[in-house]
């Protein structure tokens, strides 16, 4: 499996990784355990070394999850997690964000103890706190760096400008922002100044939290425990029928190339940029496979104009009101 350097690190990570969100939350009822546990098992025997967590996601179920899934191969993966957003450990209610200090500590301690290691691979920023210094918040993080607990530092949804502040303090290694055919923003700012500091870009919803794969149509009944239906303006009215006749366009490439919408989806990142790694989620084997078989697939220049266009066209932000006040910080 094709692998690439993570960053200015000696870390190799295979180039498609799997985002383990939506085993706990977020995209409907949590995956049964042992189910999880054997989609975990399955995507390593396919040569996957690259999984992505974080504290807030099933507010710490998560990397439970992984925790018991790899405690016996440890060895065999590279997990990132990420900290940031306060929850309610009852409800899961948002309790703001808190890059302090004190608070990168502690959650990088209850990190480790629910993932069941003694170090992280790739710990990032999951937001950047406004009231703690961006500065501050990466000190406390390469301490943790020092000390053998963490690996690499990365930060999520940041600007190109506090990308540059936080390098100052300490190497980034990656920058997680959402990126895809529907998500280009980040190509003006963000990009540009990876390139410059050699740190590399985890595009996180590569598959557009899967309307790329061609897998919605009109009549699709989205679930009340789907964040995208609350959370996601994308997904909600007359934005949602316009976003599903731009995937049709997808849909036509994958069908004169004789491969599925979501391996077209996924070359077209790999193309992009020479130093991304996209994480896709999913819970079924199947679809794992799909997107694993992205890395054979090259896109034509002609192909790649066809779908260049269609994220001035889409309809909606990527999140509601809140969500957006917080990304490219």
């Amino acid at each position: 499996m094709a692998q690439k350097q993570l960053g200015q690190t000696n870390i190799m990570l295979n180039q498609i990784g799997l985002g383990c969100m939506g085993l706990s939350e977020f995209y409907g009822p949590p995956t049964e355990e042992s189910a999880a546990i054997k989609l975990l098992h399955e995507a390593i025997d396919l040569g996957v070394n690259h999984f992505d967590t974080a504290e807030a996601y099933g507010v710490g179920r998560n990397e439970s999850l992984l925790g018991r899934a790899f405690n016996d191969r440890r060895d065999k993966v590279r997990i990132a997690t990420k900290f940031g957003f306060l929850r309610d450990p009852d409800t899961g209610a948002p309790l703001g964000l808190d890059g302090s200090p004190e608070n990168c500590r502690k959650a990088a301690e209850g990190s480790l103890r629910r993932l069941q290691t003694d170090h992280i691979d790739l710990y990032y920023l999951h937001r950047v706190d406004p009231n703690t210094p961006i500065e501050e918040t990466v000190t406390e993080m390469a301490k943790l760096v020092a000390e053998g607990k963490v690996g690499a530092l990365g930060l999520s949804e940041v600007s190109g400008e506090t990308l540059r502040r936080a390098q100052a303090i300490h190497p980034i290694t990656a920058v997680q922002s959402e990126y895809s055919i529907f998500s280009r923003e980040i190509e003006q700012d963000v990009l540009p100044v990876c390139k410059e500091t050699g740190t590399s870009l985890v595009a996180y919803s590569p598959l557009g939290r899967g309307m790329l794969t061609g897998s919605f149509k009109q009549d699709s009944q989205i679930s009340e425990t789907d964040f995208r239906g609350t959370s996601q303006p994308r997904f909600s009215g007359d934005a949602y029928a316009a976003n599903l006749q731009l995937v049709d366009t997808i849909l036509s490439l994958a069908a004169a190339l004789d491969v599925s919408a979501a391996e077209v989806a996924l070359a077209w990142v790999i193309a992009k940029q020479h130093n991304v790694l996209p994480i896709a989620g999913t819970t079924k084997l199947a679809n794992l496979k799909t997107n694993l078989a992205a890395m054979e697939l090259t896109l034509s220049p002609e192909a790649i104009a066809s779908l260049d266009d269609l994220a001035d066209r889409v309809e909606g932000t990527r999140y509601n009101e809140q969500g957006m006040t917080i990304v490219n910080a």
